[in-house]
């Protein structure tokens, strides 16, 4: 028989979809639909494991939360919430109601599965910590007839556990305990527990704390222990008294460190340095950021605009040996020969008309560090030649002067140009191409990974409140469904705007749908192209999409108008 579980889920096609996942685990599944009909299940016969929908008709997910906890045994019950409101107070409250965990909604399934698997070793220890403890029990009453006896059986559990008599002294260490502390183990016995047990001081306060109050009023207590050759273990303790002595004090130690894994790999998936995304192209993403940052070699970062190049560069840049020195990022696109010349190399004082004294360059400027290059494929011919020099030599030549400069610079460059065609059309230099195309990664748009929709959303939506003081803090289903059905030929650049818009016109603390911006709520908006676009193809749908208003085109493309315009001449698009 599998695990028995009970699903509380209002929603028929979201019930729907969990149900057949739950059953697929091999789960022994009761699903309903509100929460007084849970409440008759929960008060027949206590379920391991429950998932509950926070808003229900009737007793609400928070209700029916608190109730399974004051049920007999009801905290053994792993209750997982179920929740689109995740704000910091909306997740307090969740906790506070007594839940063990929570999932965002909409459902991403395979993040579900994550926290399924945690719940699921939660269970266990759960089941694990009965056993144990009805063996404690029996342990107490062995040592009513020989402390030894107990001493052996206590060796023999897999939970750590310590005696202490009636100053506080250890009497005893288990050898799973022993395991726990380590080299803090040695000489334990006989010395306060307050001195011997290797935990954080606010964690010794608390277990001080649950020794003095009633044995009914105790609660767990979370520690980090840092074990030898630097092994970290998150453990849970429990402190009984002894039986024939409340004087004296046992220590139950469970280790939880797999759960605390779970969760911690749980967090550090969906984000890198500034970058945000759970999705399986942002993930791939993720690792060959890992993979370039430990070399020095050029990459090149593809993708459209507004899908986070410069994001990228900078996360390279962050988790390289380089992070502690300067990040200089320069947008190469509409800049004559001459300033982006001067911009990148330096100038001599006289060397052209202006140059009132010498100046110092954006490589200079970056040296021990990274610069980045973004839009290289708007950058002038004979820029390109003196690029090339740079990255061959390590030297650069400033404007007007004629010896060179040895620099220590790694190169990152970013372009939303196909640069094959561009060497093909004779724009752009092959063998700059192959220098600079060292590394290479492709940033996915937004419209292929829908799925980091919510928590980028709710991000930018978390800096905006933080940064205005605003008391929006939740986007409502409609609002969200439409942003997961909306294009974004902007990407994430244009996903950020309409969030600081929808935040700037909200009445309220929840983005509804009349908050957001008119092309996103507007129904009949053509949808662009789902595969790979090129720029003409990105340029026209947005034109489209935005009845002619070339503004607006250039608004959702996150460009300026002076790029858009120039865009158009290059394409042959009529400006009008």
């Amino acid at each position: 028989m599998g695990l028995r579980t009970l699903l509380v889920e209002d929603d028929a096609t979201t019930r729907c979809a969990l149900d057949g996942m739950l059953r697929g685990r091999g789960y022994d599944l009761t699903s309903v639909a509100d929460g007084e009909t849970a409440w008759e299940h929960c008060s027949q016969a206590l379920f391991p494991l429950a998932i509950l929908d926070w808003m229900l008709p009737g007793i609400d997910g928070l209700e029916l939360c608190r109730r399974i906890r004051q049920l007999p045994d009801g905290d053994s019950c792993i209750i997982l919430m179920l929740t689109s409101r995740d704000q910091p107070q909306d997740l307090q409250a969740v906790l506070d109601a007594g839940a063990d965990d929570y999932v965002a909604k909409p459902v991403d399934l395979s993040h579900l599965q994550v926290h399924l698997a945690i719940a699921e070793r939660q269970v266990a220890r759960v089941a694990q910590r009965r056993e144990a403890q009805g063996r404690v029990v029996e342990v107490v009453n062995e040592l009513r007839r020989s402390r030894d006896d107990m001493r052996s059986i206590l060796n023999q559990l897999r939970i750590g556990s310590a005696m202490t008599d009636e100053t506080g002294r250890i009497l005893f260490l288990s050898d799973t305990c022993r395991r726990l502390f380590g080299d803090g183990s040695e000489n334990a016995v006989g010395r306060p527990w307050l001195d011997a047990c290797p935990f954080a001081q606010p964690d010794k306060a608390r277990l001080l704390e649950m020794c003095s109050v009633p044995a009914g009023e105790r609660t767990k207590v979370s520690s980090l222990i840092e074990g030898s050759l630097g092994r970290r273990f998150w453990v849970d303790v429990e402190v009984k008294d002894d039986p024939r002595d409340p004087q004296r004090k046992i220590f139950l130690l469970y280790d939880v460190s797999e759960v605390h894994d779970l969760r911690r790999l749980l967090d550090e998936k969906g984000q890198l340095h500034e970058l945000v995304g759970r999705s399986f192209g942002m993930q791939r993403v993720f690792e060959q950021i890992r993979n370039v940052s430990v070399v020095d070699s050029t990459v090149l970062i593809e993708g459209e605009t507004g899908t986070g190049k410069e994001l990228v560069a900078r996360a390279i840049h962050a988790s390289s040996r380089r992070a502690t020195q300067p990040f200089v990022a320069i947008n190469c696109a509409g800049l004559t020969e001459s300033i982006l010349g001067s911009q990148l190399f330096g100038h001599r004082r006289g060397a052209f008309t202006g140059a009132v004294e010498d100046h110092r360059g954006l490589f200079e400027a970056a040296d021990g560090g990274t610069i980045f290059l973004d839009e290289i494929g708007d950058v002038p011919m004979p820029v390109q030649t003196s690029l090339l020099r740079v990255l061959q030599e390590r030297e650069i030549v400033r404007v007007g002067e004629s010896k060179p400069r040895k620099i220590d610079v790694r190169v990152l460059a970013a372009t939303h140009h196909n640069l094959t065609d561009d060497v093909t059309r004779g724009t752009f230099r092959s063998d700059l191409l192959y220098r600079i195309r060292v590394a290479r990664i492709h940033v996915p748009p937004l419209r292929t990974r829908r799925e980091d929709i919510p928590v980028l959303a709710s991000t930018f939506l978390g800096q905006y409140r933080a940064a205005s003081g605003s008391d929006v803090g939740e986007i409502s289903s409609e609002a969200m469904r439409l942003l997961l059905d909306y294009p974004w030929p902007g990407n994430v650049r244009e996903l950020k705007s309409a969030i600081e818009f929808a935040v700037i016109g909200c009445k309220g603390a929840v983005i509804e749908v009349e908050d957001l911006p008119e092309e996103v709520v507007r129904r009949d908006a053509p949808p662009l192209p789902t595969g790979p676009l090129n720029e003409s193809q990105r340029i026209r749908g947005a034109i489209e999409q935005a009845h002619g208003n070339r503004a607006l085109a250039a608004r959702l493309l996150g460009m300026s108008r002076a790029t858009f315009y120039r865009r158009l001449s290059e394409l042959g698009i009529p400006p009008k």
